[in-house]
């Protein structure tokens, strides 16, 4: 691609700039497997807990709030940009919540994708609801889609996901703890996913130097567990304080 990397070393690549626009930058076909954990849309003035505090729920202009007509047409949009340059055998992960999610899986299936599971991640530790109105919001949803086409033949590393669990087969709801602490010892992202769920769903998904695509690359984790289980990447940022964070993270051992 002619657009020059904010940062190349190692197998790992970073982009400055539109997702949109520097997908179309990509190779057509060029990517293994994408990982993506898009804005909310949620910053809208509102309160949540955090550490046991009561803290504002903006994240950045890059999470304002729009309609849902927005909100639809921005998820058609970078979801037609990923499948042009995924290749045929390969699967995108979406993460998301009841914000966004519906409208996602909708426009999966309006492009030309089949899902094949909708999983559950359960947080073991989810903060409380203060407003004691609703029930606590304790899980997020992912959805794993291939190409629905004749000829696609996805990857699935059965073997490897039942070791990890005791020797059964892997169910489709995944119980984790939110980020930890030492993961966010270079800096915090408002939306930053752990590690263990990254190292499964690439474990899941891929194989040794396959390269990876997080098209919103945020803190980098999605880089940081393909680095370290010696697969390709490439993220893809609008926000350079979080592209700094992502390189810190790099470089200060490749496993934080």
């Amino acid at each position: 691609m002619s657009k020059k990397f904010y940062y190349d070393e190692d197998n790992f690549k970073l982009l400055h700039g539109d997702t949109i626009l520097l997908l179309k930058k990509i190779e057509p076909q060029s990517i293994d497997m994408i990982f993506a954990d898009p804005p909310y849309f949620l910053s809208g003035d509102g309160i949540t807990c955090s550490g046991g505090k009561m803290v504002s729920v903006n994240k950045g202009k890059w999470d304002e709030k729009r309609s849902i007509k927005e909100k639809h047409n921005f998820n058609k949009r970078w979801i037609r940009a990923c499948k042009n340059v995924l290749n045929d055998n390969g699967t995108i992960w979406i993460s998301g919540t009841m914000h966004n999610i519906y409208s996602i899986g909708m426009v999966l299936e309006e492009e030309g994708f089949k899902i094949l599971n909708n999983i559950t991640w359960k947080k073991l530790n989810p903060p409380p609801n203060i407003s004691c109105r609703t029930f606590v919001h304790s899980t997020e949803t992912i959805l794993w889609a291939k190409k629905d086409i004749s000829k696609a033949k996805h990857k699935f590393n059965y073997d490897v996901m039942k070791k990890l669990n005791n020797n059964k087969q892997m169910k489709d709801v995944w119980e984790t703890s939110l980020t930890k602490p030492s993961e966010k010892k270079c800096g915090k992202h408002p939306t930053q996913k752990p590690i263990e769920l990254l190292e499964r769903i690439i474990l899941a998904s891929t194989d040794e130097n396959d390269l990876i695509l997080d098209p919103f690359n945020g803190s980098g984790t999605t880089g940081i567990v393909a680095n370290k289980l010696n697969r390709k990447y490439i993220g893809i940022e609008k926000e350079k304080e979080y592209l700094d964070l992502t390189i810190r993270r790099k470089e200060s051992e490749g496993n934080v």
